[in-house]
């Protein structure tokens, strides 16, 4: 199955469209939101997700929702979770309702 976009770690996203626009580091914004730098640079590297508390943050920060935030997040795992669903297919049987 072809996916003719693709997925975007919502740390790339806060990266590219939200700080570099505003010339903010990571550095400066970990200590605007009052966060470890290190929960950030995971965020930014793809390595980390977005949990409730850093989405509120942001939110409140940039003038955005949280749920656009959270939302976000869990788009991106959702398809990461559907890329393996031949697996899941083979893996789990069905509920025979009948």
């Amino acid at each position: 199955m072809l996916h003719p976009h693709p997925n975007i770690h919502p740390g790339e996203i806060l990266q590219e469209e939200f700080l570099k626009p505003a010339g903010v580091d990571v550095d400066a914004l970990a200590e605007a939101l009052r966060l470890p730098r290190e929960r950030l640079d995971a965020l930014v590297a793809g390595e980390g997700a977005m949990c409730v508390d850093t989405a509120l943050r942001l939110s409140h920060y940039f003038g955005t929702s949280e749920r656009f935030w959270l939302e976000m997040q869990l788009s991106y795992d959702l398809e990461r979770a559907r890329r393996a669903r031949s697996r899941i297919e083979s893996e789990v049987r069905p509920l025979d309702v009948a």
